[in-house]
Order: C-alpha cells, then sequence, then structure tokens
C-alpha cells in the first residue's frame, strides 16, 4: 500500500483515539474536547475573544458547528457574546471568567492524560512528530 496514504490513515485513528480519550478526561469537567478547543483558542487571546469565524477556522470547525457548540456554552456562563467596538455587525465570542477557570482547572487533566497517553514516547520521539505536523500545517 501506498506509504503516505497509510500515514494519512495512521493520522486520523491517532485523532480520534485522541479525541475520544480527551472527551472521557474532560467529562469530570463538564465539557467536551471541543468546547476545550473553544476555551484554548480564546485563552491564548490578550482579550480572550475572537470573531466566530476566526474560532471557527482556528479550530478545524464550520461556521454552523462553532455556532451550535456555542449556544450551550453561552448558557452556562463559559463564553459570552460581546460587540466589536470598530464593526457593529460582528459580534465577538469572548471566555467569561468562570470560563477561563474551568479552562485552567481542565488543562491540568488534559496534561495528565495527555502524559498517560504518550507516555511510551520518549522525548525525541515526540519532538520529531511535532516538526512533522509544524510541517503538515
Amino acid at each position: 500500500m501506498n506509504q503516505k496514504f497509510e500515514f494519512i490513515l495512521g493520522l486520523s485513528s491517532a485523532y480520534t483515539k485522541i479525541f475520544k480519550m480527551m472527551d472521557r478526561c474532560l467529562s469530570v469537567h463538564g465539557i467536551s474536547f471541543s468546547e476545550y478547543l473553544v476555551m484554548y483558542e480564546l485563552s491564548k487571546m490578550t482579550n480572550k475573544s475572537m470573531r466566530r469565524i476566526d474560532l471557527a477556522e482556528n479550530t478545524g470547525m464550520s461556521a454552523s458547528g462553532i455556532t451550535r457548540l456555542l449556544n450551550p456554552m453561552e448558557k452556562l456562563n463559559i463564553v459570552e457574546k460581546e460587540q466589536n467596538a470598530r464593526d457593529a455587525r460582528v459580534s465577538l465570542v469572548k471566555l467569561t471568567s468562570a470560563g477561563f477557570e474551568l479552562f485552567t482547572n481542565a488543562t491540568q487533566s488534559v496534561f495528565q492524560s495527555a502524559d498517560v497517553f504518550l507516555e511510551s514516547l520518549d522525548e525525541k520521539s515526540i519532538e520529531l512528530f511535532l516538526n512533522i505536523i509544524n510541517k503538515i500545517r
């Protein structure tokens, strides 16, 4: 079989396993891995906010998928809508202080799960794989 195709299949399989593992580990915090990824992207921003379309792009989700994901997060006070001072037609999504606290606590679980998941790999293997991922991006 084609080696590059096998590589793609391997990445896809690893992605599925990682996503399921992270969903399980984050369930104790009452969130999914997709919700965590949204909080991660927002947490990186200086003002903890960004446009929905940018959030969709950064998480690899569709615009409608982001909207469906954000609605329950708004009801739980994890994120909130914020008006853009420059353009009233553009609404921003902002991580609330409660959302940031949840993100901070959940990050500890994510780190622990990542350690367990990758315990069979040494630092050099992880660094090599990170280099491959960065080239693919």
